[in-house]
């Protein structure tokens, strides 16, 4: 019997599903796995080898950090560093064979090897602008790819699409023999007009909706559960958590749940989520704290201390708590925490 608070499933077949299926979408070219923050959260190590068991070989992390802690699982694989070439760093990418995307000038000139360029296209983050794009020489740098990000691929009908595909294009016909590397995961579902040599998805990959207002085409793949602490039946008028924000208009039976925002559970949640007990919603009542979380199980005569609520998983998608808490899916996954007793169902 498990002693543990809370456990945390992620399911590296449909990863790998979610994949196989955005491959499918880019027929023009490879998809890549972006396992940058631990793979959102999930584990970098984990998904990455079961990524390239798959056939993977290009990989995306943020940090040089990252792309280090992942080296030994993707051999020989492409594993390129978003956030550019910080001085001082260049031994480490040459002698494990990294790939530094770099979006200035100044890093150019610092830079002997492969790397991919990138441009801005309307970000103002990091990469080239135009100016940049003028004055660039590429003695000693030999592109594998140029690329850019896109602001608002899951907004189909933003004009912002359009607009950074010509400055693409028109950035691209400087470097006429580099591919490319355009879409994100929402990107892919934009069309062939955002086909290119490489896409780039993260968040599809770990069964966040790439196309919001849509049903999902992405595979589920966590599942998250907490255990029942203690259950207690408090008389109408009772106030219960912090602040006495929620109070029982009726004779309720309230569930302490071992799960707050310690463990990423966001305190916004209070009076806005519900958790899940086989198969039927169960409402958050009262604050979020650090590390309880009280439930209305009134309805649930089965919840008793020992047993499971289900905080994340298919009726509690990461898109669903993003929605109640008021941010994105992507928040959702990169806060979980670390006190979760952690599974990994085989790819």
């Amino acid at each position: 019997m498990s002693t543990e608070h809370a456990e945390l499933q992620v399911d590296l077949g449909a990863i790998v599903a979610n994949w196989r299926a955005l491959a499918a979408l880019h027929p023009s070219g490879p998809v890549a796995g972006v396992i940058k923050a631990d793979a959102y959260g999930l584990g970098a190590p984990q998904v990455a080898g079961a990524l390239y068991d798959a056939g993977c070989r290009h990989f995306f992390v943020a940090y040089l950090q990252e792309a280090l802690a992942v080296r030994d699982r993707v051999p020989g694989a492409m594993l390129a560093v978003l956030s550019g070439l910080i001085p001082g760093t260049e031994p480490a990418y040459a002698a494990h064979a990294l790939t530094p995307v770099l979006g200035s000038l100044e890093e150019i000139a610092r830079w002997t090897g492969p790397a991919i360029l990138h441009v801005d296209t309307g970000m103002a983050r990091l990469g080239l602008d135009p100016r940049d794009l003028a004055a660039v020489r590429l003695d000693r740098v030999t592109p594998r790819y140029v690329m850019t990000h896109l602001v608002s691929a899951e907004v189909p009908d933003d004009p912002m699409n359009q607009r950074q595909r010509q400055r693409f294009a028109a950035a691209r016909a400087l470097f006429p023999l580099v591919p490319a590397s355009l879409a994100n995961s929402s990107g892919i579902f934009l069309g062939q007009d955002f086909a290119s040599d490489l896409a780039r998805p993260g968040a599809a990959l770990y069964g966040i909706n790439p196309v919001p207002g849509r049903p999902n085409p992405m595979r589920p793949v966590v599942t998250l559960r907490a255990r029942v602490l203690a259950v207690r039946n408090v008389p109408t008028g009772t106030s219960v958590g912090y602040n006495a924000t929620w109070i029982a208009r009726r004779p309720s039976r309230i569930a302490t749940v071992a799960i707050g925002y310690a463990d990423g559970y966001f305190r916004g949640l209070a009076g806005r989520a519900s958790a899940c007990f086989d198969g039927r919603p169960v409402p958050l009542v009262g604050r979020v704290s650090m590390d309880l979380t009280t439930f209305d199980v009134t309805d649930h005569p089965d919840v008793q201390t020992g047993r499971w609520l289900q905080v994340l998983g298919p009726q509690v998608t990461p898109d669903d708590l993003a929605a109640a808490a008021g941010t994105n899916g992507y928040e959702v996954l990169t806060s979980l925490g670390r006190r979760f007793h952690r599974t990994y169902l085989p790819a």
